[in-house]
């Protein structure tokens, strides 16, 4: 314990975490008390009593998805509405959990639940950076993700904080040679988000090239019947253990690309110049400019880092790309780049230089402070 406590007080992690979620808390209460909310046409349909518990305070945290989360927490899956299959159950089962425990306030689970996986995240986030980058590199990499122009989701009742930390944790296991910890984590990882299973082939390059092949390759396999135990969830609750394939067709409106991430990579691109309202062109583009960056980092990352980094990257990226929206093709782009921490840890690598550091900084807080009032408001975020 006394080694942990001197590692975390010579870290920047913990003041990076703690002022980084303080501002952007104080930040987001500012927005929903001094403007006049302008709710999004669709909020109130999104809305419901379980967003709202404790007052203002914890509850603007809990808006969009998060009632999804909410409602498998509280009663579990079901067939109506369809769609609930669509969110993977490790999240709203710990949420499930700890509201209990608290008494019924699941909202206040979620919050806390995310806030806690943050701060793992970052500290796993400055260990893997440390090695790479150097402690200036390191630190660069932890204040990115801090100020990412999506991090609000990291505290809010969303599953992105809780499947960083475990990709994270699987990455840093894999290379230090713990292939059943790594394993486990990245099961626990599919069970969290479906873009899980980009671990696999990152992380089974890592096993195959270790001196134990077989066996880290093996143990490595585990990850595999801890995903399965969610079709076997969806089986026994609503008798469809695929029923997670289909859920996002309706609401979301998605389908798998005939020419997987190249066709959802082409709609996105052709969706500007075939978009009336001037809202869903601002999106396209929003969301067009976040894809094509996050591709050059994928590539950077690949080149810098070596090829696990860039197959997880380029796969966590495949994977939504290849199921596009109708008239949104990229629709959440910004949000899933999130979880993608070798696109973090390339931005840390180009932050060296000063001017590039300044840019950074100042362009990502910008557009974190918009999305933060653009979320307190009930705007869509990503």
């Amino acid at each position: 314990m006394g080694r942990i406590r001197r590692s975390l007080s010579q870290s920047p992690v913990p003041a990076i975490f703690l002022w980084s979620r303080l501002a952007l808390w104080v930040a987001a209460i500012f927005a929903l008390l001094v403007f006049v909310p302008n709710r999004h046409p669709q909020a109130n349909r999104w809305d419901s009593e379980r967003l709202h518990e404790l007052g203002y305070g914890i509850d603007v945290w809990a808006r969009w998805d998060s009632d999804w989360y909410l409602r498998i927490a509280e009663e579990g899956y079901a067939d109506s509405p369809s769609s609930t299959p669509a969110f993977f159950p490790l999240y709203p089962g710990l949420v499930a959990i700890l509201g209990r425990a608290l008494a019924g306030h699941y909202v206040l689970a979620g919050v806390l639940l995310s806030l806690a996986a943050c701060g793992a995240a970052f500290l796993l986030l400055y260990r893997l950076a440390l090695p790479r980058l150097g402690e200036e590199g390191a630190r660069r990499a932890v204040l990115y993700l801090a100020l990412f122009p999506t991090a609000l989701f990291l505290q809010a009742v969303y599953s992105e904080s809780l499947y960083l930390a475990l990709a994270l944790g699987a990455f840093l296991a894999a290379e230090r040679g713990r292939f059943l910890g790594a394993g486990v984590l990245v099961g626990l990882a599919m069970l969290t988000r479906p873009v899980g299973v980009a671990l696999l082939p990152a992380l089974a390059l890592l096993a195959w090239r270790s001196q134990a092949r077989r066996r880290s390759v093996l143990y490595l396999a585990v990850a595999a019947p801890i995903a399965a135990l969610y079709p076997l969830l969806l089986a026994l609750w609503i008798g469809e253990p695929f029923a997670f394939l289909r859920a996002q067709e309706g609401i979301w409106q998605r389908t798998v690309s005939p020419a997987g991430p190249l066709g959802g990579l082409w709609e996105g691109l052709a969706a500007p110049f075939d978009t009336e309202p001037l809202r869903e062109l601002a999106i396209n583009l929003q969301q067009l400019g976040f894809t094509l960056l996050f591709l050059a980092l994928a590539i950077g990352a690949w080149r810098r880092f070596g090829t696990p980094f860039g197959l997880f990257a380029f796969g966590s990226l495949a994977i939504p790309l290849s199921v596009p929206a109708e008239r949104l093709p990229l629709l959440s782009m910004s949000r899933f780049g999130l979880v993608v921490f070798p696109l973090v840890l390339m931005l840390a690598a180009l932050g060296a230089r000063p001017r590039a550091h300044e840019a950074i900084v100042a362009v990502s807080s910008l557009l974190l402070g918009l999305a933060v009032v653009q979320w307190a408001l009930w705007q869509w975020v990503a």
